[in-house]
């Protein structure tokens, strides 16, 4: 019986130590963000990106944002016609 318990208990400390690793991974390209920008803003903020501006730059609907993981400015590319992720780069100082 005690090795049971140590293995569920095993297994509860593994599940629970990937969740900050999942509950705040970045939007990768091909992620459907969305058009509008309340839409955009509440699934990037979702991802662990906290939205500081929407701008249009080449076509694309940019979301200047901050990761909540790493603190480090990102600059998202919207296609506005899908919704989808078309870049992500480090934010340009």
């Amino acid at each position: 019986m005690k090795g049971k318990t140590m293995k569920l208990n095993l297994l509860a400390v593994l599940a629970l130590s990937s969740l900050p690793v999942t509950a705040f991974a970045m939007p990768v390209v091909g992620d459907m963000i969305g058009t509008d920008p309340e839409t955009a803003k509440a699934a990037l903020e979702k991802a662990g990106c906290t939205v500081t501006a929407f701008e249009a730059e080449d076509g694309n609907i940019e979301a200047k944002c901050t990761d909540t993981a790493t603190s480090k400015g990102m600059e998202v590319y919207i296609d506005p016609k899908t919704g989808a992720v078309a870049d992500i780069k480090a934010e340009e100082d």
